[in-house]
Formats: structure tokens, sequence, C-alpha cells
């Protein structure tokens, strides 16, 4: 806390204005300068504008699931993460990629990992790569047609009760580590029909771009995107909003930092 207020004092120093409790409804992009349409109905214009919304992350259906956030719940599997689970079980939730990775990285250091996914298998959702290092490794298992139905504990993790098809016995396992790599849902809601989104609603930016979304009317004929750059010129995506980011906090501050560079050499154009 004593960090943002800092950071809100630094930038009150620049002459930043800051408003609070606003949540945008539209970009409207076909006006110079931008404008943003606030849930107040007023609206904020601007000749250059970042992104950095976010995005929520999909939680388990379990009343309780939020309480043990951090303290048994991950939404990454970083080193840090695996230090506190390691020589322990493990369970990693999701068939994509980013769950495939996260259990073989994480089966080096942990006693064993248990890969929960709802489906019939993994063939659909996971590179044909991880879906070959998870059945050579003997720290890993699949579980399909499987969810976790609770999760029990007092000031950590302690338990997770879990059901398997075709039976959905409701079995009690004495582990305190979940990894949930279900995926993200950007906020970009108020995006669509102006920014450029990939099929997963995150915004395309810089190299990600298409041609398709490079309009000559957009203006970029005279050049090509910034690297956070969206297919409007001046405005731009950073952090967990944007196609490509890792989703770390660490990572989405570097953005936000490069981000304002490249709004100063717009500006000046």
């Amino acid at each position: 806390m004593a960090l943002a207020a800092r950071a809100r004092v630094q930038a009150q120093k620049f002459g930043a204005e800051i408003r609070t409790a606003y949540s945008a409804l539209k970009l409207d992009c076909d006006q110079r300068p931008y404008a943003v349409e606030l849930r107040t109905q007023a609206w904020v214009r601007s000749r250059s504008i970042i992104i950095a919304t976010g995005a929520e992350y999909r939680q388990l259906a379990i009343d309780n699931a939020s309480r043990f956030f951090g303290t048994g719940i991950y939404y990454a599997a970083t080193a840090t993460e695996a230090r506190r689970c390691e020589a322990q079980e493990v369970i990693v939730v999701g068939g994509g990629n980013s769950a495939g990775q996260a259990a073989v990285y994480l089966s080096g250091t942990c006693r064993h990992v248990h890969l929960l996914v709802r489906s019939q298998g993994l063939a659909d959702t996971m590179s044909h790569y991880l879906i070959r290092r998870i059945a050579e490794s003997p720290s890993i298992t699949l579980h399909v047609h499987t969810e976790i139905t609770a999760l029990e504990g007092d000031e950590q993790l302690e338990r997770v009760i879990w059901r398997s098809a075709p039976d959905n016995v409701p079995q009690p396992h004495a582990i305190g580590h979940v990894f949930l790599m279900t995926g993200a849902i950007p906020s970009t809601h108020w995006l669509k029909g102006c920014i450029a989104l990939n099929d997963n609603g995150f915004v395309r930016t810089g190299s990600d771009l298409t041609a398709a979304d490079l309009e000559p009317a957009h203006g970029f004929a005279a050049r090509q995107p910034q690297s956070f750059e969206t297919n409007w010129p001046g405005i731009f995506a950073v952090g967990d909003v944007r196609c490509g980011s890792v989703k770390r906090v660490a990572a989405a501050v570097g953005e936000g930092s490069a981000c304002v560079q490249q709004v100063h050499q717009v500006l000046h154009h």
C-alpha cells in the first residue's frame, strides 16, 4: 500500500490527474483525440491511451476457494511457488499447454504431480511434445474426467477432494498445493469493435498485428506499430490484457515503463 501511495504522489507531481472508481464502457477510435466513455456518462479525450485493464483468472467454483489464494492455490508455477511445495504432492488443474508446462516443471522438484482435467484427455488441447513428456514421467499422473469438489484447511490449504467419472465418488487427498492453469478472461469487452483482439480476447500489439488489422485508414501507412502499440496509432496495451504477455506483475510493470517511452515518441511526431 505504501508503494502505491508513493506512486500516486509521484504521478501527481508530474501533473497526472487520477480518477478512481470510474469504469470504462467504450473506446471510440473514430475521432481525434480518442475518447473513452465512462460509466458516469462522461467522456475523457486523449491523443494517446495505454490499456492496462488486466485479466481475471478463472477460479474454482467452490465457495471458499478465494480464501486459499496464496496459501495453497496458485495461478503461476514459478521458482517461488516450486520452492514452497518442494518434495510434496501437488495438483495442476487444466488441459492446455500452460498446465502441461507447469506439470513438467513441478515434477522436477515435487514428490508427485496430479494433473486434473475435466475432458477425456489432452490430445485436443495440448502439444504432442508436452503430452509425451507427461506420459513418460513417473512423477506425473493424469486424471481424466476429474474435478475438484471441495477444499479444506484452516490457515492454509490442507486437503483437496476430487471426483472422477464414471463413479463420481468424492475422494479426499492430503494435498496442500493446487495450481490453477485454466486460463484467464481479459477485461476487453469495452474495446470490441475498435481494438484488434485475438481469439481469446487479448489485445494484439506490435508484431502480433495482422495485415488486416493495419488498415490504411488507421494511420500506419508511414510506419509500423511499436511493440506495445495496437492497431490504432497512439493506443497501447501492457500487462495481462496484452496478447503474448508473460502474465507476471514484474513484467507488467516493466511493460508499463517501456510503453511510456513509446508514448512520448508518438506524441512528438
